[in-house]
């Protein structure tokens, strides 16, 4: 039976990278899949990963019909095996609604893509809706790791360096973009409470407070 699966995880776990490996190892074997993205950090109708892979994907663009999208494609002729949604975090909830539908009424398996919660550790909305109608919900096997060692739980949202928690649930940045921009980092629950960010940390650790004090 066709499935709607959902692959969460924090950034940089590698979602991406699975997208890609997915698709060409259906892509090997004869089979054509439609792939959706969103906000994708390669530009426009791009799905990439960190390790370099990139390739061309349909921008689910708000207010696009994915269902529609694909009956379009059918309808024309083209042949889809399988549906791949990244970074569905960003989709509206109608358009995983949609991508539902896909699986129900066009018995196609669809992969789906994202992370779970936003900087504030509050759900995306599209990520709640999959929660909830996802078939399965697989978490991603390579772990993200905190600047201190521990699995990384928590995305945090960097300005200038300095951790934030108020703003614009979707800003788009990257694990490693300069630190006067706006970026991301992956961080244990302990660390994301405090906001103790790896700048942060290395802040403390050269502060004088902490410093061994010489006998004299």
């Amino acid at each position: 039976m066709p499935e709607l699966v959902f692959f969460s995880g924090t950034m940089d776990c590698g979602k991406s990278t699975l997208a890609l490996q997915m698709a060409h190892n259906r892509s090997a074997r004869g089979l054509s899949g439609l792939i959706f993205t969103r906000d994708d950090r390669a530009g426009e109708g791009k799905l990439s990963s960190r390790l370099g892979l990139v390739t061309d994907a349909v921008e689910a663009a708000p207010g696009l019909d994915l269902y529609a999208y694909v009956v379009g494609q059918l309808s024309r002729g083209g042949k889809v095996d399988y549906v791949i949604a990244d970074e569905a975090q960003f989709l509206a909830v109608e358009q995983i609604d949609q991508l539902a539908r896909i699986v129900d009424d066009l018995e196609l398996d669809t992969f789906a893509f994202g992370i779970t919660t936003d900087f504030r550790t509050k759900l995306f909305p599209g990520s709640q809706r999959l929660i909830e109608l996802a078939d399965r919900i697989e978490a991603l096997q390579v772990q993200a790791m905190c600047w201190c060692g521990e699995r990384a739980t928590h995305n945090a949202r960097t300005v200038g360096g300095e951790m934030v928690v108020e703003g614009e649930q979707v800003v788009i940045g990257d694990v490693d973009r300069p630190a006067e921009e706006v970026g991301y980092e992956v961080l244990c629950r302990r660390h994301h409470r405090r906001r103790m960010t790896s700048a942060a940390a290395h802040a403390v650790a050269l502060s004088p407070d902490v410093l061994p004090v010489a006998e004299v």
